[in-house]
């Protein structure tokens, strides 16, 4: 059978709407002994169990002889290579205390390092692979509306330094920004750091406060100025204690640059082995622009890979590149008027801005909505 239409499925509940047709149908990290299913009457032709568990009387042989291909499940990891859906806050905070970090972040991250990072053995490394394949598949189900069914997101991404303090100008400048685009409608991503990463996704979770409440929480949070301060992630616990229904947004980080404390304003978190991967999707999902707050070097590496994107419309479209810091950009560095000069002549020219203002840049990500690239 040659399947061009594929269904997935990742719950029970779709399983049991599927009936007992799962020709060309993949089934992600499902526990299929607590279903019932008449698995002698079974179509299952092109089907696709990954890292399901079966219950112990089922022969595997039968499944595989109706034409089934079935990817065994794990032992021994601290991750699932098949989960079904992006991280969250409280998953990836689960066992930290302030007097131990014992979270499901952190022991993520040491097998990483001490079996994954540097020389995996081809099982450590297809694991991965395949989580990080899950997170894809994740992610493009938030995306695309199904996680919380409401359409097609229309995704802006902000870049800035990792080490910027809660005290910082550039990081109070990206909160009240990001509270302003969540409160117009757009959906706020970030690489899921702190610093400028962690103000991104505050922003988006406060949308709906004023600005003086917003300047409150900063001036709290400012308390513990950097992630290796004392209370760092005490102070973030007042706020979501504070606002415990805060706006959604997503944050992308990397177990590969180390252990940072996990973002806690962002309510999905998509995050990967694989740092190529994860960095080329985050400038790739932003279809309605990236805003490139203060910087250092990841930011500059961001700015050319998202310069080359436009340039090549690899995706088909370009979208707008935003200079958040006018001292940064043309005193500091010379990267306003070089990535000017790369794109002179180029569509996405006049897809460039450099501005200090909030307005300003809402409008022109507005007036500059993604466009099919004519070369």
């Amino acid at each position: 059978m040659k399947c061009s239409i594929v269904r997935e499925l990742d719950s029970l509940e779709a399983l049991a709407r599927a009936g007992e047709n799962l020709n060309c149908t993949v089934l992600q990290g499902l526990d299929l002994r607590e279903v019932e299913l008449n698995w002698v009457s079974l179509e299952c032709e092109g089907a696709i169990f990954l890292g399901c568990q079966f219950p112990t009387d089922l022969s595997i042989c039968d499944l595989q002889e109706k034409g089934a291909l079935i990817f065994p499940s794990f032992s021994g990891l601290p991750y699932d290579p098949y989960r079904p859906e992006l991280y969250t806050r409280e998953e990836l905070m689960a066992g930290w205390t302030e007097a131990e970090d014992l979270s499901v972040d952190k022991q993520i991250y040491d097998h990483f390092v001490k079996y994954g990072k540097q020389t995996p053995d081809i099982v450590e490394a297809l694991a991965e692979r395949l989580h990080d394949h899950a997170i894809d598949d994740a992610l493009t189900d938030l995306l695309e509306g199904r996680t919380e069914k409401d359409g097609q997101k229309k995704v802006v991404a902000i870049m800035g330094g990792h080490g910027t303090r809660r005290d910082d100008p550039s990081y109070r400048k990206v909160t009240h920004l990001t509270r302003r685009l969540t409160a117009e409608g757009y959906f706020v991503a970030s690489g899921g750091g702190p610093g400028i990463m962690e103000a991104a996704n505050l922003g988006a979770y406060l949308a709906d406060t004023t600005e003086e409440e917003l300047d409150q929480v900063l001036d709290d949070l400012a308390t513990a100025p950097h992630y290796t301060s004392k209370g760092f992630i005490e102070a973030a616990q007042r706020v979501i204690d504070r606002y415990p229904a805060g706006h959604s947004s997503l944050a992308i980080p990397t177990w590969f640059y180390g252990h940072e404390p996990t973002n806690m304003f962002s309510a999905h978190v998509a995050k990967y082995f694989s740092n190529s991967i994860r960095e080329d999707g985050l400038l790739t999902i932003a279809t309605h622009g990236i805003i490139f707050a203060p910087g250092s070097a990841g930011t500059t590496q961001e700015i050319f890979q998202d310069a080359a994107q436009n340039h090549y419309a690899t995706s088909g479209e370009i979208s707008p590149m935003i200079f958040l810091g006018n001292k940064r950009y043309t005193e500091d560095t010379m990267l306003w008027p070089c990535i000017q000069q790369l794109a002179e002549g180029r569509d996405y020219a006049r897809y460039l801005m450099l501005s200090e203002e909030t307005e300003e840049i809402i409008t022109f990500i507005k007036e500059h909505p993604p466009v099919a690239s004519k070369g």
